[in-house]
């Protein structure tokens, strides 16, 4: 079958905005064609490969996304509708154990077949089949809900790509470098305070949210602060060369089994002063902020700093703007993903952007959170247990997606995405 070309990059500002319901099928549209537009600069062979358990290969984030419309949307809800192809739910199924069987996640890369231009055809009927369903108000929540899994799944994809790229001695580039690099620059620390108090926490908008956002709750807070914005690139080097990653008193005890067991002394895709991004190995920039660093790293710099990582609460009070008391901070704002281009941390002093910032507060749900029925409600309830929740956006996140309320998760260990870090001291 013929590769289907999708040369245009997509602009996806405002594809996710909330209560837009006369733009869902344009938001659908163009999340769709960022998809495909993330993988234009891939070969077959690029596309397949899997470098790690926790990643998966960019064909398949194709697929598994498109089988979620398949399964959720058009299976149950389009009249006549048959599969594409009937062995393929058993290859593209992720978790949803309500769905049956499937392969073995560590196993996705060695499927060479399907292709890349199958899959690609399989994507382009089904986002046709898609067209009777996209009018009718009734599945608006549904859609919303494959709109953002499939936003989720592209920064996966990107992020996966780069892992896998990585792992090449030759250091190939996913885009050229237009060696110009983005214009950076750091800041003096500075801080955002807030008096304490009470806090409603959770999505309290409207519009789409996950349903680990909810429900609104009340948490009390004590003062504090909140740096004005992220740990760079080279403060993260005076850490190392304070001896940061040997200094045992930095370190939660299984962080420091964690370090030792591994030889980690750096963070992920650095070497010398340079650093690996999707353009191939380039100079790293000191006052861009520190990324692809784990919980357990995030957590021992703020010790050798003097503070601490913030908890998800006190985070999303001063994204709020404090109830009303201060300006609150756009979650569309600071750099996040707009077209199918390199995604790379250059810094600011938005709250969102850049990097998904590490909190301390582990992923447990909310008073009175009960999953959604059906095999969607395995969305996240499931995986809450031993994971640490991540707020804000990234550079790879696509603009619109994310929300104050929004609750990123990863096990403590887990590098290989865009995190990092933001301050947080007691007043």
């Amino acid at each position: 079958m013929a590769h289907i070309q999708t040369r245009s990059q997509p602009d996806i500002r405002g594809a996710h905005a909330p209560d837009s319901a006369p733009e869902l099928a344009s938001a659908f549209a163009s999340t769709r064609a960022l998809s495909e537009a993330l993988v234009e600069p891939l070969s077959d062979a690029d596309a397949t490969i899997q470098s790690m358990e926790d990643a998966s290969p960019a064909k398949w984030h194709l697929a598994h996304t498109t089988w979620f419309w398949e399964t959720f949307l058009l299976r149950e809800h389009a009249p006549g509708y048959t599969l594409f192809d009937e062995r393929w739910p058993f290859i593209h199924n992720s978790y949803y154990e309500a769905e049956g069987e499937r392969i073995a996640r560590f196993s996705r890369g060695m499927l060479s077949r399907p292709t890349l231009d199958e899959i690609l055809a399989y994507r382009a009927h089904v986002t046709q089949a898609m067209d009777v369903l996209l009018e009718n108000p009734e599945h608006e929540p549904l859609i919303r809900l494959g709109i953002a899994h499939e936003q989720q799944h592209q920064e996966l994809l990107l992020t996966d790509i780069k892992h896998a790229l990585f792992q090449n001695p030759l250091g190939p580039a996913m885009w050229p470098s237009d060696g110009a690099g983005p214009e950076t620059g750091a800041s003096d620390l500075g801080w955002h305070s807030h008096p304490g108090g009470i806090a409603k926490i959770g999505h309290q908008t409207g519009g789409f949210a996950f349903d680990n956002e909810g429900p609104v709750h009340r948490v009390l807070l004590e003062p504090f602060a909140l740096a004005d914005r992220l740990v760079t690139n080279g403060e993260w080097a005076d850490f190392i060369a304070d001896g940061g990653y040997e200094t045992a008193a930095l370190w939660l005890s299984d962080g420091w089994g964690w370090v030792n067991e591994n030889g980690v002394r750096a963070p992920s895709y650095w070497k010398g002063d340079r650093h690996f991004t999707h353009s191939g190995w380039q100079e790293r920039d000191p006052n861009a902020p520190v990324t692809h660093i784990s919980y357990y790293e995030a957590d021992a710099y703020a010790s050798w700093a003097g503070h601490r990582l913030p908890t998800e609460f006190e985070w999303e009070a001063v994204a709020r703007g404090q109830e009303g008391e201060t300006a609150s901070h756009d979650p569309a704002g600071g750099n996040q993903l707009d077209c199918a281009a390199p995604p790379l941390p250059v810094g600011g002093t938005n709250l969102f952007g850049d990097c998904w910032q590490f909190t301390r507060s582990g992923y447990l749900p909310y008073p009175r959170f009960q999953p959604a029925e059906g095999a969607v409600g395995e969305y996240n309830g499931k995986f809450m247990s031993g994971q640490f929740v991540l707020k804000g956006a990234s550079c790879a996140t696509a603009r619109g997606h994310s929300r104050s309320s929004y609750r990123n998760f990863f096990y403590p260990h887990q590098r290989w995405q865009f995190t990092g870090l933001r301050l947080a001291k007691d007043i």
